[in-house]
């Protein structure tokens, strides 16, 4: 059983192409990314679903427990 998203929301905007890139650099063995991105752009959604397409372990390190809740 791996990570899954239950969302009713849906990837829209550059967070597609955002997925698409850094799962191919994942796959390509780049282990070290960044996402930039303002406040509300999806940031967390979008690496939701980069770990869901993924399905590799990983460490989600957040400042607060509101950030925290969205995964």
């Amino acid at each position: 059983m791996g990570f899954r998203i239950r969302s009713d929301y849906r990837l829209q905007g550059d967070q597609p192409q955002a997925v698409e890139k850094l799962v191919a650099n994942l796959q390509e063995g780049h282990r070290f990314q960044t996402l930039l991105g303002a406040t509300g752009t999806g940031k967390t959604f979008t690496m939701a679903n980069v770990v869901e397409r993924v399905q590799r372990p990983t460490l989600v390190i957040a400042h607060n427990k509101t950030l925290a809740a969205q995964l």
